[in-house]
């Protein structure tokens, strides 16, 4: 018996799935993780794979592209106009989005993911993979992840540490939740954007890594500021002084990697060096910070120092040139502001 000319074509659109990945989420993380994982992937598979991006802009989404085939000359990259197309081209798609309400609209909505799935035939969701790496409220993440598997398609949460030079590097560290099954599955795919991937638990546990991480992370960003501004005052040279601290028991990343100071760091381009541009934007760690301060209050956890950096944030993102500049700057703020404010 001859195959149908409509058996075939599902059979071709099955096999071009199992040889596309789909990336969604264009912005300063997700652009960089995009091109690591398309570039590694094109050597790995001796160029046999295609790709698909997907951003709420579409100029991001071309210049993406552009910008990948200029480095890679005879690359397939397509554009999806909805999370739908991206979907229904590849059977892994990865998300990089800015935060919850962004998640529920691409996997939730009419031109979605899930409802994407639903059309597929069983086989198909069963071979789909979704990794998400947006750093989000856990309860959503854990709703979402629970939507997709329940069609028979598998999904991680994997947000990262590393920032936007470590997505770059390619050395960024992956917290994962979910199935372990999806972990094995999602594996392969994330060693390409990352050094270290880290199976958590069950969904949402990534998450959980993630945001008490950068927890951690905010309030050491000022107090590292403060101590900055304190010995400059006392007559010290930031040189010096970053110096004793990164070689001391004060030593973190706030200090040896990512110093507010102009200067401090020789030989190394903090966002300080560019006018704190091209790092983690301060809005995304007021984002982060209120995640910890609701889980906390939820988990009946102390949260003073998170509390009290969360409204410093605030009040830095307040400064409309500060709010989108990487949150190192609260050093900028400090410094002009003389915070805390007076009655």
């Amino acid at each position: 018996m001859r195959p149908t000319s409509r058996l075939l074509q599902a059979t071709a659109a099955a096999m071009q799935r199992q040889k596309s990945v789909s990336f969604i989420g264009l912005g300063r993380m997700g652009s960089e993780m995009a091109f690591n994982l398309f570039s590694r992937t094109l050597v790995e598979s001796h160029g046999s794979t295609r790709f698909v991006v997907c951003d709420a802009r579409e100029a991001t989404s071309a210049a993406f592209v552009n910008n990948f085939t200029h480095h890679f000359p005879g690359a397939h990259v397509q554009i999806a106009t909805t999370p739908a197309e991206a979907l229904l081209a590849s059977n892994t798609v990865v998300t990089m989005l800015p935060s919850s309400p962004h998640v529920r609209n691409v996997y939730n909505e009419e031109d979605g993911i899930i409802p994407a799935l639903n059309t597929l035939p069983p086989e198909a969701i069963a071979s789909t993979l979704c990794i998400d790496s947006t750093t989000l409220d856990v309860e959503v993440a854990r709703t979402v992840s629970c939507n997709v598997q329940s069609t028979g398609a598998a999904m991680v949460d994997a947000p990262v540490s590393g920032g936007v030079a470590g997505a770059k590097a390619g050395t960024l560290s992956f917290l994962v939740g979910g199935p372990k099954s999806a972990f094995k599955q999602a594996y392969p795919t994330l060693t390409h954007m990352g050094k270290q991937i880290i199976y958590c638990g069950d969904s949402g546990t990534g998450l959980v890594a993630k945001i008490c991480n950068n927890l951690i992370l905010g309030v050491q960003q000022i107090v590292v500021a403060e101590s900055m501004l304190l010995g400059q005052k006392l007559g010290l040279d930031p040189k010096v002084l970053a110096g004793v601290v990164n070689s001391s028991t004060g030593a973190c990343w706030s200090s040896s990697v990512n110093n507010p100071v102009p200067g401090a760091l020789p030989g190394k381009s903090p966002p300080c060096e560019r006018d704190y541009e091209g790092g983690f934007a301060t809005t995304l760690m007021l984002k982060d910070m209120g995640l910890a301060t609701d889980l906390a209050a939820g988990a009946g956890s102390p949260l003073t120092l998170g509390q009290a950096a969360e409204k410093i944030y605030a009040d830095v993102v307040e400064d409309s040139d500060l709010a989108n500049k990487d949150f190192s700057a609260v050093y900028r703020y400090l410094r002009v502001s003389g915070y805390p404010k007076g009655p």
